[in-house]
């Protein structure tokens, strides 16, 4: 590698304000997607830190909840001061241990500090109202208060935005939490303690617990655990509800994206916006380009369109800034990719770029960016999330069968259309069967103040992450009603 590799600065867990080793004994080594070298050694987590973390955060969450909003919200904004301090520092570990370019990792920092500064303006505007009652002699109010104490399991794509995604508008609303991310991305987050302590964030009321499958259970299924946050797969997000049973929760699960084109669709922009969902931190992201729908019209114009605008796509080091692709993070995914591809060469479908991995570099985690054409409904990559850098090109004779291919998923996160037809634009926007429908840009769009989350009926969660409405759900609505004795 021509370019410096951070070190990890902080290899240990995070309870009640301080970095320990825990009590288990045992450790997991941490190898970098980038590089194929050991980068740190973390501690397992023991039942006993559990304990220990959960018991601190209640302690912690009961001082928290007196503290006054306007107060929160200070701390809140001192946090994202803290994290803009560290912006370089934080994307340079999170690239090493995630594997994303250097540029996106930047954008995650830059938006996870914007987020304390965001929610630290909501909470303050986070207020109840004033109610009717049938009985004149009650007055009837409402008002918001803390749930208590938050488990926070993150994946491994956005280490630390996705973190704060819960944590900021946690701490706004007067929660505590305890936070599984994933041993193997948990570096950045470990690292960024460092702002949260000096913003002067009392001690407890956020520790760290990086783990696997069965930190996660004990996690949720602990008794002292009032709620739960979670992002990841559907498998696992079943698996946790059926652990935690009535405990509140925020499920952010799979999504499996349709980008919609339709025959009078802007192509250029259709395509660009399909490889943008595709390769962006290397197509494992929820909302990433699962699935291109292109109207029969227009499949050889978008199809042109996208092998023009793979060209641009430069796979390599991360930390290079010509480099707008890194390696995938895990071995798992990269497995996905090939099973996903070798079902697509069972099937005949035409892969007209990349479809293997590529080699000459430190790891076999490098995979190249993908388009695949004629793909059927039925197959791997039309049924499963691939999450890997794929795009694949089902065609379709009408507006009908479009809509219909779109809503034959079980997943319903995140959809984009492109027309310029603003009828037809409404009638997607309201028949699609998803969480949000963009038009005329990529499955990938996000904004901090947007909620996120999946559609009903679909299995893809609950609940919104993105401004207001994720303090909304972290809060426990109050209702206050006073008798006047007349």
């Amino acid at each position: 590698m021509t370019t410096s590799i951070p070190t990890a600065p902080r290899q240990q867990l995070y309870i009640d304000g301080q970095f320990t080793d825990g009590s288990s004994g045992t450790a997991v080594d941490v190898i970098s997607p980038v590089t194929g070298q050991h980068i740190a050694t973390l501690p397992t987590p023991s039942t006993a830190d559990i304990d220990k973390a959960i018991d601190a955060a209640h302690r912690a969450q009961r001082e928290w909840a007196k503290v006054g909003v306007w107060q929160r919200a200070e701390i809140c904004h001192r946090i994202g001061d803290e994290l803009e301090k560290r912006i370089d520092t934080l994307a340079r570990l999170q690239t090493l241990e995630q594997g994303k370019p250097l540029a996106e990792s930047i954008a995650d920092v830059t938006e996870a500090a914007q987020l304390f500064h965001l929610h630290a303006e909501d909470a303050v505007r986070l207020h109840g109202e004033t109610l009717p009652s049938n009985d004149q002699a009650k007055r009837m109010f409402t008002f918001y208060r803390p749930v208590g104490v938050w488990a926070i399991i993150t994946p491994w794509n956005f280490p630390l935005l996705m973190l704060t995604e819960f944590v900021a508008p946690g701490l706004a609303t007067g929660n505590a939490h305890v936070v599984k991310p994933p041993t193997h991305t948990s570096l950045t987050v470990l690292a960024a303690m460092e702002a949260f302590e000096a913003a002067g964030l009392p001690t407890g009321l956020i520790n760290i617990l990086p783990g696997e499958g069965t930190t996660g259970s004990d996690l949720v299924a602990h008794p002292g655990i009032d709620a739960i946050g979670f992002i990841g797969s559907s498998q696992t997000g079943a698996k946790i509800q059926a652990t935690a049973g009535l405990k509140r929760s925020i499920m952010e699960c799979s999504g499996n994206g349709p980008l919609i084109v339709l025959a009078d669709a802007n192509i250029e922009a259709a395509a660009k916006a399909a490889a943008d969902a595709a390769y962006y931190c290397a197509g494992q992201v929820c909302c990433a380009t699962e699935r291109a729908l292109v109207h029969a019209d227009v499949h050889d114009q978008f199809v042109a369109a996208l092998l023009a605008y793979a060209d641009t796509i430069n796979l390599g080091n991360p930390f290079d800034p010509t480099v707008n692709l890194g390696p995938v993070n895990n071995e798992g995914v990269a497995a996905k990719m090939d099973r996903h591809m070798a079902d697509a060469r069972t099937r005949g479908f035409d892969i007209l770029h990349g479809g293997t991995r590529h080699t000459g570099h430190p790891t076999d985690l490098y995979y190249n960016f993908t388009i695949v054409d004629g793909v059927t409904p039925d197959s791997l990559l039309s049924t499963e999330e691939s999450f890997g850098p794929v795009v694949p090109v089902i065609t379709a004779n009408d507006d009908d069968e479009l809509l219909r291919l779109a809503n034959a998923d079980a997943l319903g996160l995140q959809a984009a259309v492109f027309t310029e037809n603003l009828t037809k634009a409404y009638r997607f926007i309201e028949e699609i069967e998803a969480g949000q429908v963009i038009v005329n840009d990529s499955t990938g769009f996000w904004d901090i103040n947007m909620p996120f989350g999946g559609a009903g009926g679909k299995g893809t969660g609950w609940g919104r992450i993105g401004g207001k409405h994720t303090l909304l759900d972290m809060s426990d609505l109050r209702t206050g009603v006073i008798h006047l004795g007349r």
